[in-house]
This record gives C-alpha cells, sequence and structure tokens, in this order.
C-alpha cells in the first residue's frame, strides 16, 4: 500500500513543483537546473560509487563484515537513479542520499530492523568440529560421463532469425 502511495504521491509533487518553480523563474531556467543537477548527480554518483567499491574491498580483503559499504553502494546506486529521473524532488532525495551522515543513519535504521540468524567470515567459519564424523562430512570422488545424447531442433528457425 505504501508504495503504491509513493507511485502515485511522487508524480504529483514533481508536478506541483514544475509548476511553482517554471511559474517563478520560467521554462528555460527550469529545464536547465534539471539537467544540471542530472549532470552534477551523476557526476557525483560515479565519485562516490568508486570510494564505497574500494570500502568493500576493502572490508573483503580485512574480513570486516561488508553490509555496511553494501548498503552504502546500494543507496548510491539509488540516488543515481533518483538524480536522472527529472524533477526536483526526486532530486532533493537523491542529493540527501549521497550525504554520507544520511545514508549512515539510514543504514543504522535499516539494520535495527533485520535480524541476523548467524553471520559468519573468515577461516575459523570453515573449520571442522574436532568431534566424530559425520555422514555429510566425507568427500567422494569420482569420474563421469554424459549419457544423455546431443538435443536436435524439432523446428525449423522462426523467419525471426538471420541464417
Amino acid at each position: 500500500m505504501r508504495l503504491l502511495l509513493a507511485f502515485i504521491a511522487v508524480p504529483l509533487i514533481e508536478i506541483a513543483l514544475f509548476i511553482q518553480v517554471g511559474g517563478l523563474i520560467g521554462l528555460w531556467p527550469t529545464l536547465l537546473i534539471v539537467l544540471v543537477t542530472a549532470v552534477l548527480g551523476s557526476w557525483l554518483v560515479r565519485t562516490q560509487g568508486a570510494a564505497e567499491l574500494g570500502r568493500l574491498r576493502q572490508s573483503f580483503s580485512t574480513l570486516q563484515d561488508p553490509a555496511e559499504p553494501l548498503a552504502n553502494g546500494a543507496m548510491i546506486l539509488f540516488a543515481g537513479a533518483l538524480l536522472l529521473t527529472p524533477g526536483f524532488f526526486t532530486d532533493a532525495c537523491g542529493f540527501a542520499l549521497l550525504i554520507p551522515a544520511v545514508r549512515r543513519r539510514a543504514f543504522l535504521a535499516i539494520k535495527s530492523r533485520v535480524r541476523f540468524a548467524q553471520f559468519e567470515m573468515g577461516p575459523q567459519s570453515g573449520t571442522r568440529p574436532t568431534g566424530p564424523v559425520g555422514p555429510d562430512d566425507r568427500v567422494i570422488d569420482g569420474e563421469f560421463e554424459t549419457i544423455d545424447p546431443d538435443k536436435r531442433p524439432t523446428h525449423g528457425p522462426s523467419g525471426w532469425t538471420r541464417h
């Protein structure tokens, strides 16, 4: 229901803002602002996305929890989509998501609602128990041979493909 309301409310807000801003400053300056925010936003998304990708790689190499860099990357990607969507409201939301403090607060709010059953990382997570070996712990080595014949098409080309 919330998603439906968002799909109805956001375009209405954008139309109202376009009418108000266009009435104040005119058509061409309004369109120029929309174009400049799209270009500036795509540049900011690219630079912040590259920085966040570096943080994600660092978290993998140091075996730290990658949840925050992954969430930041997703929020930066969403900000890029908002900034490329023409409109003042979506631009404001997109620019807000490019502020690290806003992303941090959003991550903490989402993290407080999500519960992990188990999270293991690093070499200690793959260690074997010291007790007796169970039936699922055995490795079976073997060879195989494909016995299904190659499938042949049951009909000719449809006419939509080139020969």
